[in-house]
């Protein structure tokens, strides 16, 4: 199948489920980048019809059966409609209406239709150009993540499937506020506005560990120590940092937003599956790019760190 009528495809298959629009922000908004979310649906299920029955006409060939006048008709009770509704941070996008390919890391017109679909459910990529790159393969960890998928990155035969299974939109815990929560156990980064989560991010939290390592910005002069956590709580964005890389205590940091005294979310260029990092929540440099563009973290905005 070619390029084109693959994207044709899924670009009419996104068209039924939801609409991949712009992702608005309420007051947290700029005009250089859009993304978006599909309505919320809810499901109703038509009632079964009304009616009467009455019993079947005696065949009149057959000369042994018994007429029997039919008086009266039995009432058939209508059950009550049957009314699904979801819960106000979920938002119905349906199964896939077709075929998700284990394309693993390849670049082609079917890792378009992987990217197309997980934009649809809210696990951000950059765009759907067909290249398996950093933000295509961040987004599908952040989805194996999600699943309870080994998160290797790759799209194998179980992640294919799950993608096309998967009817509801990526979401976190919170179902009120517009705010950025952090899921420590599944970390994951959530974006959340007006309680409904618009975007699922990649992270990587702290591992644990103590440290007690050179400080970066004063060679030979110190060390720096510690225990490598990112604090449950609810914080507030305080400061940040918007031009390119800078030089923490404990190693380069770009772009950071400070939440918890010297604990932010930052980018980096290695995001893993676990826990990896001194105590930052780490997203992916193009994912803390994005962040800045649509000023989804300005000062003063809500950040919930739970496990």
């Amino acid at each position: 199948m070619t390029w084109s009528s693959r994207a044709s495809r899924i670009e009419a298959f996104i068209a039924l489920g939801a609409v991949v629009g712009a992702l608005t922000l309420s007051a947290c908004s700029s005009p250089r980048s859009e993304a978006g979310a599909p309505p919320s649906e809810t499901v109703h299920l038509a009632p079964f019809n009304s009616g009467t029955l009455t019993p079947p006409a005696t065949d009149a060939t057959d000369a042994t059966a018994e007429t029997v006048p039919v008086t009266e008709t039995v009432p058939v009770t209508e059950p009550a409609p049957t009314t699904t509704t979801l819960p106000a941070n979920q938002i119905l996008v349906g199964a896939f209406p077709g075929t998700i390919l284990p394309v693993g890391n390849a670049d082609g017109p079917d890792t378009a239709v992987i990217q197309l679909r997980l934009i649809q459910l809210g696990f951000w990529n950059a765009q759907a150009n067909g290249k398996y790159g950093v933000t295509t393969k961040q987004a599908v960890m952040a989805f194996q993540k999600y699943s309870g998928i080994e998160a290797t990155g790759l799209v194998d035969e179980v992640t294919a499937a799950a993608i096309v299974a998967l009817e509801i939109k990526g979401h976190g815990a919170a179902d009120t506020g517009t705010l950025i929560e952090v899921d420590k156990v599944r970390q994951l980064l959530f974006v959340v506005v007006d309680g409904v989560t618009q975007w699922v991010i990649n992270a990587s939290t702290g591992n644990g560990l103590p440290f007690d390592e050179p400080d970066k910005n004063s060679p030979g002069a110190r060390n720096v120590t510690g225990v490598a956590l990112t604090p449950d709580g609810l914080w507030k964005v305080d400061r940040e940092r918007e031009d390119g890389w800078w030089k923490g205590d404990l190693g380069d940091i770009y772009r950071p937003k400070y939440f918890n005294k010297g604990i932010a979310v930052h980018g980096a260029n290695s995001v893993p599956n676990y826990p990896a990092s001194h105590g930052c929540v780490r997203v992916s440099v193009p994912a803390m790019d994005f962040i800045w563009a649509n000023n989804i973290m300005p000062k003063g905005m809500q950040v919930w760190v739970h496990s």
